[in-house]
């Protein structure tokens, strides 16, 4: 798609403008993602030099949350190659993360005044999404058995800036205040969508496809949806269990009894469904919109294998 080629292209430019060769050379090391809200960001308000400014921000941000998520769950890989933190160790990591905030930042007053809203919608996806990592810090300590909690932090981690992105361009795209609160709920719930399909897929995806080895999020101390699902048809002795499991570095015999149950308990398709309940919400949310490009997003994120 020519279009993510050209926000590549920003992205690297806006770098450039630093002129800082130590900057440049830890950039190269950044991993492409789907870029999910980049697309999102066309699909609503089509390709402009806008636009295309808007994205290379947000991807920007979204690869600082990156670095910074890495060093904290003290990830070696990223879609299957070293991490930055692997690499060049956690103080360039997470300075590299900082380079990349401020210079969104700074790329963001652009907007100030022909589109007001934009900076502050992002800044405060931003903000939110730094409170949501605190929430996740918080909720690792042990096993979160309350579903609300865990729906509330990835809506402020995940969803917040994907949400912030579809709200963004909606008046990019030139709607008014309550057209864009449609393109706003959709994105919330894209995001949350897509984090709980990432969490069901941490389960049920082979480790090569996935990038990293299966039930990586439980060991790592991160209760996802489907533990919540299963925690609740277990017994007291099955729950007990589980929570002695949780955090740990798995034996085989635990692995097997964990995934046994996930299966046996519907958890894993309880947790799928869910995430289709938002998605069809999400699409009713823009019904009068016309944008096909976003029901097909919904569900390429909801229907995915990795």
């Amino acid at each position: 798609m020519v279009a993510l080629t050209r926000i590549e292209a920003k992205v690297q430019e806006f770098l450039k403008e630093l002129q800082s060769p130590l900057v440049l050379n830890l950039s190269k090391n950044l991993q492409s993602g789907k870029m999910l809200r980049s697309k999102l960001a066309l699909s609503i308000a089509g390709e402009s030099e806008e636009s295309v400014r808007l994205c290379a921000i947000i991807e920007m941000i979204q690869n600082a949350s990156l670095l910074h998520d890495d060093v904290i769950d003290k990830a070696t890989t990223r879609r299957n190659k070293p991490s930055v933190n692997a690499l060049f160790g956690d103080k360039n990591a997470i300075m590299l993360g900082d380079v990349l905030y401020s210079k969104a930042f700074s790329e963001l007053t652009c907007f100030a005044k022909d589109y007001p809203q934009i900076p502050r919608i992002v800044a405060n996806a931003v903000t939110t999404l730094a409170i949501g990592e605190i929430e996740d810090v918080a909720l690792s300590g042990a096993f979160n058995a309350d579903e609300a909690k865990y729906l509330a932090m990835i809506e402020h981690k995940t969803a917040a800036l994907i949400e912030a992105t579809a709200y963004a361009a909606a008046f990019l795209a030139g709607k008014d205040e309550k057209d864009a609160r449609g393109f706003q709920i959709y994105g919330r719930n894209l995001g949350v969508a897509f984090q709980i399909i990432d969490d069901v897929l941490d389960i049920i995806a082979d480790s090569k496809t996935l990038g990293k080895p299966a039930l990586s999020d439980f060991k790592e101390g991160k209760t996802t949806l489907p533990y919540l699902h299963l925690y609740h048809t277990l017994d007291k002795i099955g729950q007990e269990r589980l929570c002695n499991a949780f955090g740990k570095e798995l034996e085989e015999s635990e692995q097997v009894w964990i995934l046994e149950h996930l299966k046996k308990s519907g958890a894993i398709e309880k947790s799928i469904e869910f995430a289709k309940h938002l998605g069809k919400m999400g699409v009713e949310a823009i019904a009068n919109q016309s944008c096909d490009k976003l029901t097909e997003i919904m569900h390429a994120m909801v229907d995915r294998n990795f």
